[in-house]
């Protein structure tokens, strides 16, 4: 299958990279590891939570230890900026079963936290869900078959079910190669999945030709669920980057509203990437031009702040206004 190269992007002018970026970094972490990215962030009684991927190795050497040394880690702040980590990693699955936890991201339904994840197995890569009201011991509600990742929650029922995006692998049935879509599956009690529907297939978002998935929990707007997703385009010329003998991939953020009564349903799909790869921390690191969004927060003067891992490096955090994200969905649409 023959794939159309994707030049040049760039970020829409409504976000703002905050001027403190990276805002997590390996040298906030006291135990050592080569990378911290791909974090869940949300609000949890009074104060934010952010939970975040480490990755061990020898930055000086620029390699990685076996992939079983990943662990999630934890932090607090109060204000989304700074932050204070926890002086040991958390959520550790103690099963044969299991090689490694990883990419977190948080929603708060009903005054718990939970906390989609996913899981390297010996039987294949499948998406987890669990739930914790201390972060200290946590208890697993389901784990999918393989292959399926990206999971994120929606942070209330709709019609009666938990629902939850996320991007199963279909590798055979199509064409034996990158093209993952996001799809999305309900629940009447988090534990028993179906009803799935298509959401976007990669052909639907102009900016990737590889693969799509969720970013972030969903935001709950008048006008629609706003979620994020990850826009992936690959071009063989890229050659050499990052750590990677060859890393070919462009990682981008993008943006859309689904139906609030049916978010299978796109409502607006904002045409350009909301985040691409343009700062230093993101042009550089483990891989080169990933934007990975986690984690979105609306506060309550309407701002919004967008939480996303830069080159599988760092964690960083750009901030727009709801209504600027809400009019790039419905004003600049793929759809009109």
């Amino acid at each position: 299958m023959s794939r159309p190269i994707i030049g040049k992007l760039q970020s829409s002018p409504v976000v703002k990279r905050h001027p403190q970026n990276p805002i997590l970094t390996r040298e906030h972490v006291p135990y050592q590891p080569a990378l911290v990215f791909n974090a869940g962030v949300t609000k949890y009684q009074n104060q934010y939570v952010m939970v975040f991927r480490n990755d061990y190795g020898d930055p000086v050497k620029q390699s990685l230890a076996p992939s079983h040394t990943t662990n999630i880690g934890i932090a607090f702040s109060k204000d989304g900026i700074h932050w204070d980590v926890k002086p040991e990693p958390i959520f550790h699955l103690k099963d044969e079963e299991f090689m490694r936890a990883y990419d977190p991201r948080l929603t708060v339904i009903d005054g718990r936290v939970y906390m989609c994840f996913a899981v390297d197995t010996r039987h294949g890569l499948r998406g987890g869900i669990a739930v914790t009201d201390d972060f200290e011991h946590f208890e697993v509600l389901s784990l999918t078959v393989p292959d399926n990742r990206n999971m994120v929650l929606f942070p209330e029922k709709i019609n009666g079910k938990y629902v939850r995006l996320e991007r199963p692998f279909p590798v055979y049935s199509r064409g034996g190669i990158d093209r993952f879509d996001m799809w999305m599956s309900d629940s009447p009690d988090l534990k028993y999945w179906g009803n799935s529907h298509l959401v976007l297939g990669v052909e639907d978002v102009p900016y990737a030709n590889d693969k799509i998935g969720p970013g972030a929990p969903p935001i709950k707007t008048k006008y629609g669920w706003l979620t994020t997703i990850h826009a992936v385009d690959l071009d063989p010329t890229r050659g050499k980057n990052g750590w990677e003998d060859t890393w070919k991939k462009r990682y981008t953020a993008g943006i859309c509203l689904l139906d609030l009564d049916n978010p299978h349903q796109v409502v607006g799909l904002y045409k350009d990437p909301l985040i691409a790869p343009e700062a230093e921390y993101e042009l550089e690191g483990f891989r080169t031009n990933v934007i990975f969004p986690g984690g979105m927060i609306l506060e309550d003067d309407g701002e919004v702040k967008i939480y996303y891992g830069a080159s599988d490096t760092v964690e960083c955090v750009a901030t727009a206004h709801v209504d600027d994200l809400v009019k790039l969905c419905l004003e600049h649409s793929t759809l009109k």
